[in-house]
């Protein structure tokens, strides 16, 4: 079954942006940023502050599995 990829507006570090994410990527994206009781953008920013290389939405994948990874 194949997964639909949407394209998500954010705002991060006060300016607009967007990121194609499948569903499920996006849904556990704001699971936990409710959990270390940020806001998705927060969230959204610190992951893009520390991304080494590649686009946002590349990193933010790496971001939700590393943290479902570790339970």
């Amino acid at each position: 079954m194949k997964s639909k990829v949407v394209k998500r507006s954010i705002v991060i570090a006060g300016h607009k942006t967007s990121v194609s994410l499948e569903d499920a990527f996006w849904e556990t994206l704001k699971e936990l940023a409710a959990k270390r009781d940020l806001t998705l953008s927060d969230v959204v920013a610190e992951i893009d502050a520390t991304r080494a290389q590649g686009n946002l939405s590349s990193a933010i994948r790496l971001f939700v599995l590393e943290n479902v990874r570790r339970g």
